[in-house]
């Protein structure tokens, strides 16, 4: 084992551990990054190409948050010299008459947020190749687009390097030991650290043991399923075809996203939001198609310009929490460990202002933002602690 402490040791290169980490580094923290899988790798929830960034939100938090994010993008692009993000445009389609509609268009006039409603009458002239489903309203979140999520994730990593920040990977943690400073075993070092940050996704309760913590967080895998355009170039990037969001009428029910033909010519990424428990290890043995059957039904319905089965499906996870929204949080016992996890399958946009909120927790300061929506204790029925 060798002398060296680091400031801090950053478990999990996903895009919130290595935002984490580059944030860590800009503020000369002497920062460590460990990574169980050899980089580049897509068994966690930050691969792919594609992910979209929108403002679109019911939440006042997330509106406010999103604000930031989308600075703190523009300036990773500029350092990068890379583009990492499309303005596409986001058409949100919704029941009408459901409180979570309504709410969304509140939130984003509230937040001033460019907005276009498209009146029914119109929507086929502004959106050819869609159909409107009875009863839903629809409005455009303009700023929204594409976040090239591959080329982001190596962008951040190589900005981290080039700031004094170290990555280790192929070091699978398997151990953990809190104190003043906190030593941190991997199958091939010991390391030191005065403040250790988790963002393992769906292994952060694997990791969350050694300390004596566990979360209410459920693994599942999601179908990433892409969709033959029948005449090339319909819903494609180059038309200005937007991305998309179906909201859902009912309870227990999950949105329908898509974005426009770009990272495979002729086809068309459009997802359910939710899948079938897992275990992040044996993602592979989770077979269960019963999302696909739901997206052949709507892409038929109303996406008519697409093949109605998928010509591509590669796989994901998401890690849930309860009420869908993220843990930002310090360890309930040891303050020195930060834990940021539960991204519930929509934090990608959010990576540089989690990892900038993230590293303050670490370095003891204030965060910029209100973190009282993504507390622990929020889950006291839930939690259970192992000590």
């Amino acid at each position: 084992m060798s002398s060296e402490v680091h400031d801090c040791i950053v478990i999990g290169a996903g895009i919130q551990g290595s935002c984490t980490a580059y944030h860590l580094a800009k503020n000369k923290q002497k920062t460590l990054l460990l990574e169980q899988f050899v980089l580049p790798h897509s068994r966690g929830s930050s691969h792919g190409q594609t992910r979209i960034i929108r403002k679109a939100y019911e939440e006042d938090f997330y509106a406010q948050m999103m604000q930031e994010s989308y600075e703190l993008w523009a300036q990773l692009e500029k350092e990068a010299g890379v583009e990492l993000y499309r303005c596409t445009g986001l058409l949100v389609m919704g029941p009408e008459n459901a409180e979570s509609f309504s709410c969304l268009k509140a939130t984003m006039q509230r937040h001033k947020i460019p907005t276009v409603v498209l009146e029914k009458q119109e929507f086929s002239q502004h959106i050819p190749n869609v159909n409107l489903t009875d009863g839903n309203g629809a409005l455009m979140d303009t700023l929204a687009g594409v976040l090239y999520a591959d080329r982001a994730l190596r962008a951040v990593q190589r900005l981290f390097q080039s700031s004094g920040g170290v990555i280790k990977d192929g070091e699978k943690v398997i151990d953990i030991t809190p104190g003043a400073v906190v030593t941190v075993t991997t199958g091939s070092g010991v390391y030191r650290g005065r403040n250790l940050v988790i963002t393992a996704g769906p292994w952060a309760n694997t990791l969350l043991t050694h300390t004596g913590l566990q979360l209410p967080l459920k693994v599942v895998k999601i179908n990433v399923c892409y969709w033959k355009e029948k005449i090339p170039g319909t819903y494609s990037v180059g038309q200005r075809f937007p991305c998309f969001i179906q909201m859902e009428p009912k309870e227990g029910e999950y949105d329908i996203y898509g974005l426009p033909s770009n990272e495979y010519p002729g086809l068309m990424k459009v997802c359910y939001h939710m899948g079938s428990e897992t275990e992040p290890d044996e993602r592979d043995k989770q077979t269960d198609r019963g999302d696909i059957d739901i997206l052949m039904r709507y892409v038929t319905r109303c996406l008519p310009g697409l093949v109605p089965v998928p010509a591509v499906v590669e796989s994901c996870m998401y890690t849930v929490t309860p009420d869908h929204h993220f843990v930002l949080d310090s360890h309930p016992t040891y303050g020195n460990i930060i834990i940021g996890a539960g991204f519930s399958g929509h934090g990608f946009k959010f990576g540089p202002i989690i990892g900038k909120v993230l590293s303050q927790l670490a370095m003891g300061q204030v965060p910029s933002h209100d973190l009282s929506p993504f507390r622990i204790k929020r889950f006291q029925s839930h939690a259970r602690s192992s000590l």
